[in-house]
């Protein structure tokens, strides 16, 4: 098989992979529909326990990259970018990102036996929800330049230093805490009512989505990994986050593009749907292009991780820079079809518009990853 031949095989859906988006999607259409949305916006948790139940319990999402030995499905990672593309679609309120993609992926790259055995089993039955707190003031999303400090107490270590823009950091149940000792960056498990915890729920732009401010004095933690030596690892996580949610801005993006087109063609101004218009045509067709090309780029970094290709963060990298941008555009070109009604609070355009705006610097930002990117192509 050529290498061309190779490229076609991989780069198609399986009838598997299809038939898990009709079922998420179907789910997704029952439980997470606008008025769904806007009622758990307005809660502190921010989601609805019995959906994460069956999520969990009918579906099995939240263990999807978990090993089957620790109770997860062991799918591939495309498979996680399937189910976080029609979330996205759906602007779903759940700790899924969070504890799904980031605190199990963070696990996962650490590799630490006696800590997977802990935790993992939870985090795929979904009773245990987790997240990582890594991002802090004037810090981008990495590991190594941070301020939060690590001391050992014992076997233990005890954190003080503040995080910030932690995804359902109120809530988790377990916090993944990337802190600095005298050997390097590490990461440490606290569990939710630890001494000198302290988490705020932070206001932020997009109320979908749940982001805190956690605080740590002299708090207690169990290590996970080797000390000092998380900085690879946590780095491997966060690029497989970066792809996975470039898959949801892709879901997004195409949810926008979706409501453009149907009101396009039902609007009429001048006896005319607005769709024959030239300009709205024009925006429609560029919103399509980039719907197309998140898409493409973002499963191109999915099957990359799967496949085992040392591209894989080359590409999760242009994913992400790429995604955001075209997320944002798309839905600000959603709102500029919609005319008026599209800025009202009403409309649900402003929902997508805002997770597009707070999903840019989720993670990184677009220039961010450029930098990244720039620095693996040793540019």
């Amino acid at each position: 098989m050529t290498g061309e031949q190779t490229a076609q095989a991989v780069f198609a859906f399986s009838p598997e992979q299809h038939e898990l988006r009709a079922v998420v999607r179907k789910f997704l259409l029952d439980r997470s529909p606008e008025s769904e949305v806007r009622r758990l916006m307005e809660t502190e948790p921010g989601y609805d326990p019995s959906v994460w139940a069956l999520l969990a319990e009918n579906l099995g999402l939240p263990g999807l990259l978990i090993p089957e030995r620790f109770g997860g499905a062991g799918s591939g990672f495309v498979e996680l970018q399937i189910v976080c593309e029609e979330m996205g679609r759906a602007l779903l309120c759940a700790p899924y990102f969070s504890s799904a993609v980031l605190a199990t992926g963070a696990l996962l790259e650490v590799a630490d036996e006696a800590a997977d055995e802990r935790y993992l089993p939870g985090l795929a039955a979904g009773t245990l929800r987790a997240t990582l707190a890594i991002s802090e003031a004037g810090t981008e999303w990495a590991a190594d330049r941070l301020d939060t400090v690590a001391v050992a107490d014992g076997d233990r270590f005890r954190l003080t230093g503040e995080k910030l823009y932690v995804l359902d950091g109120a809530s988790a149940d377990l916090l993944l805490v990337v802190a600095r000792t005298g050997s390097g960056p590490g990461l440490f498990a606290v569990e939710a009512g630890a001494d000198g915890l302290r988490r705020t729920p932070m206001t932020t732009l997009d109320a979908t989505r749940k982001q805190a401010r956690i605080e740590l004095a002299d708090t207690p933690s169990v290590p996970v990994g080797v000390d000092g030596q998380a900085a690879a690892p946590i780095a491997a996580a966060l690029s497989l986050a970066a792809a996975a949610l470039a898959a949801e801005q892709a879901g997004g993006a195409r949810r926008t593009l979706e409501m453009a087109v149907d009101y396009a063609r039902v609007r009429e101004q001048f006896g005319r749907p607005i769709g024959s218009y030239q300009a709205i045509k024009h925006k429609c067709a560029d919103m399509l292009l980039e719907v197309e090309s998140s898409v493409s780029v973002a499963y191109a970094a999915g099957w990359a991780v799967d496949t085992g290709s040392d591209e894989a963060p080359l590409l999760a990298s242009m994913a992400k820079a790429y995604c955001s941008e075209a997320y944002y555009h798309c839905a600000a070109e959603n709102i500029q079809v919609h005319g008026g009604i599209g800025f009202t609070w009403e409309h649900p355009a402003h929902l997508y518009f805002k997770r597009a705006r707070s999903s840019q610097a989720l993670l990184g930002s677009p220039r961010y990853h450029r930098e990244l990117l720039a620095g693996r192509l040793e540019l």
